[in-house]
């Protein structure tokens, strides 16, 4: 099978996770409450552990490595400032009895964080499939909480939950969209500068999104059960970088 057939599948594969996500959402309030936030600290460690175990030793590996640290701080950059867009127009915007803007503004934002993250899947699949294989994981297991996250947000924002689950879906087919381009794009320059990109967006979604989320408990128990779930997502990526490098 060639390199574009398995990056749009597993693009397309990735877009229905907004739905299964959305889904989530519909559960009791007694179990989300339980398990989101070990879920979210789990998301944390396999993105940290897909970013320096998997994402930037192939983009080392594609060139010097100057450049390649300036596209990792431009790629966490960026996410910062999309951040603090997302942050401000929910600030300065008032509420209506109608959909307010936050709803269209965060998708707008999940479409963009998804075609990035498709780009920088792709460009891996393009130079190791395993390693692509690896990092889509790692992505893959933040979807799921942050899916839930902008489903409830879509829908406290004015949207029904019908059209929250398909405009959510609509802003995940823009991860296939970026593999796609990163294929096309890979055909003709080198995409190690995208791997690094990516490498930045996984770094800070995990730093100030998610751990943020579930670094303070009310209970020593729920903070060392979620540590334990961070370490898990991290050593779950090194594993899976251990047996590729033994293979």
């Amino acid at each position: 099978m060639g390199t574009l057939p398995l990056i749009l599948g597993f693009g397309l594969v990735m877009s229905l996770i907004a739905l299964v996500g959305g889904l989530f959402a519909l559960l009791p309030e007694a179990i989300l409450s339980r398990w989101l936030k070990p879920l979210v600290a789990f998301a944390a460690g396999s993105l940290l552990g897909g970013a320096f175990f998997h994402m930037l030793p192939h983009a080392l590996g594609e060139g010097p490595s100057g450049p390649v640290f300036l596209w990792v701080v431009v790629g966490f950059t960026a996410f910062f400032a999309l951040d603090q867009l997302l942050e401000w127009h929910h600030c300065h915007k008032l509420p209506s009895e109608h959909i307010q803007p936050l709803g269209p503004l965060l998708l707008i934002a999940d479409g963009v964080h998804n075609f990035l993250g498709g780009l920088a899947i792709g460009a891996i699949f393009l130079i190791d499939v395993r390693a692509g294989i690896a990092a889509w994981v790692a992505a893959a297991l933040h979807e799921i909480p942050q899916e839930i996250g902008d489903f409830g947000a879509i829908v406290h924002a004015g949207f029904s939950r019908r059209r929250a689950l398909f405009f959510n879906f609509i802003s995940a087919l823009t991860f296939p969209l970026g593999g796609f381009i990163a294929w096309a794009v890979g055909q003709r320059l080198d995409v190690g500068f995208l791997i690094a990109l990516g490498c930045g967006n996984f770094i800070y979604i995990a730093a100030a999104d998610l751990i943020p989320e579930v670094k303070r408990a009310e209970r020593l128990t729920e903070t060392g059960i979620r540590f334990v779930f961070f370490v898990l997502g991290v050593a779950l990526l090194y594993a899976v970088h251990a047996l590729h490098h033994d293979h």
